[in-house]
């Protein structure tokens, strides 16, 4: 599952899973407007283990500058790899579904999150709903946008960051929501990548069966080509449609959305 819309909406779906699923639970409380940051970061973050990919579609969102730093990650991955892997790991050299695709990064990302939000909400919060609305535009608009239309991705990113911090007047959002939902976002990417035929090595570096770099996966019959016919025709839909449903759902439990009261979109 690591085309750019299937792991744009699976990190939407994660979000909106999670605050509906966890009504008891500060983070199944947030206001409308908390929620809405939120989405955006977890949708966003969907993408973002593969900055390890010069290829891929985060590191052509914002031209020069993402392909640059993916760049560079992949590089780091692939000195990691090589450095910690064990004599029953392959012998590969590139950085891909490395590091940046382990549990180790998405704490790191919800860490650094958390931690950049409640340095300075006025500034670092819409810093990072631009940064990662255009990694969900992106995700989202993957399959008819120019590939390389980084100014288009770019205005749209702008454009919804700043209709959201018009909405939200001046966000409140909880700091530790944020980072939440950015290591929802990464987690995400993981279990849709551990149901594609290489796996993702989301445990590293806990050594399984004498491998650092164990690719996670279920049995071989339940994985699916990347891209193939069974994510683009069931996987995608069905997660798309599935995100929509839980995040009205979650909309609905926070007061955003009273019209829908007389719906029981989620039956407990």
């Amino acid at each position: 599952m690591s085309t750019g819309p299937t792991h744009a909406m699976s990190g939407l779906l994660a979000w909106s899973a999670v605050t509906a699923l966890a009504s008891t639970h500060p983070i199944g409380q947030l206001s409308p407007q908390s929620w809405a940051v939120g989405a955006v970061l977890a949708t966003g973050a969907a993408l973002l283990p593969d900055l390890d990919h010069p290829g891929s579609t985060i590191s052509r969102t914002f031209g020069a500058l993402s392909s640059g730093l993916s760049a560079g990650i992949n590089m780091l991955s692939g000195f990691v790899y090589r450095t910690t892997r064990t004599k029953k790991d392959s012998n590969r050299e590139g950085g891909h579904r490395g590091l940046t695709h382990t549990l180790v990064f998405a704490l790191f990302a919800a860490v650094f999150t958390t931690a950049v939000v409640q340095n300075s909400q006025k500034w670092a919060l819409p810093v990072l709903m631009f940064v990662f609305a255009g990694l969900a535009v992106r995700g989202i608009m993957n399959d008819w946008c120019p590939k390389q239309d980084a100014l288009l991705i770019t205005v749209v990113s702008a454009g919804i960051t700043w209709a959201m911090i018009a909405w939200t007047s001046q966000t409140n959002a909880s700091a530790a929501a944020c980072g939440i939902a950015v290591g929802v976002g990464c987690f995400a990417h993981y279990i849709g990548d551990a149901i594609t035929e290489q796996g993702c090595p989301i445990l590293w570096p806990v050594p399984i069966m004498g491998k650092t770099w164990f690719p996670v996966a279920p049995p071989k019959i339940m994985r699916m080509k990347t891209g193939g016919v069974v994510e683009m025709a069931i996987v995608g839909p069905v997660v798309t449609i599935l995100s929509v449903w839980l995040g009205l759902a979650a909309l609905q439990a926070t007061g955003a959305l009273p019209f829908l009261n007389w719906v029981d979109l989620l039956p407990l």
